[in-house]
């Protein structure tokens, strides 16, 4: 590789590291060919990028960016380096995880991980990595939160609702016979007692005769 290409090599990498928050440096050395592709594969159908370049490259294209701000990864620029970038913090955790167990294999190995101004150095920090929440996995926890309250007010003013409907019924059965109505059944009653008291003209007693 002479130099014209070794720069236009550099100048990728900066556009990648530029266009991602997150990348993962892993090893695959040892990996056959086929492997790689294979691995390759799962990257682009995650939509994640995968880019196999020299160390020596990639310090070099991350020193013209920051060389501050990406100091804690040069320790981890070493054997054969392959670069996953995403939008994702965790997908590229969850990719090797599962190439892993999917190939009976301990590669690709995680050197580091740079996640949004974070650095996590190790292979053993790849568990905790496809465990981090998303952005749209943190908003739907928080949505979920909001919603729990107003779903339980929702509950209640529904239960509540049908227990009145059920004792209601009764209520507007015994209120069919307006006052309008009891009046004049009342009236229409007459007192036994004035019955009783109260003679004929028939029952009265004959004046004596003169």
């Amino acid at each position: 590789m002479n130099k014209e290409q070794k720069q236009e090599v550099i100048e990728t990498l900066k556009s990648k590291f530029s266009q991602y928050s997150n990348f993962y440096i892993t090893d695959t050395e040892s990996l056959t060919v086929a492997q790689v592709n294979k691995l390759r594969k799962h990257c682009f159908d995650q939509e994640v990028e995968m880019r196999v370049a020299k160390n020596t490259l990639i310090r070099k294209a991350l020193e013209s960016l920051d060389n501050e701000k990406y100091a804690g990864v040069y320790d981890s620029l070493h054997n054969v380096t392959a670069l996953m970038f995403s939008e994702s913090p965790k997908d590229p955790a969850v990719i090797i995880s599962s190439f892993r167990k999917s190939n009976n294999n301990e590669k690709p190995v995680l050197k580091a991980a740079f996640l949004n101004g974070d650095v996590f150095v190790g292979d053993n920090q790849l568990l905790n990595l496809t465990k981090i929440k998303t952005r749209n996995e943190l908003i739907g926890d928080v949505i979920g939160l909001l919603l729990s309250p107003i779903q339980r007010v929702i509950g209640a003013l529904q239960n509540k609702s049908e227990g009145g409907e059920a004792t209601a019924e009764p209520v507007a059965e015994t209120a069919t016979e307006t006052p309008e109505a009891a009046a004049s059944t009342e009236a229409t009653e007459v007192p036994k007692e004035d019955n009783a008291t109260t003679p004929s003209a028939e029952e009265k007693p004959a004046e004596p005769e003169a």
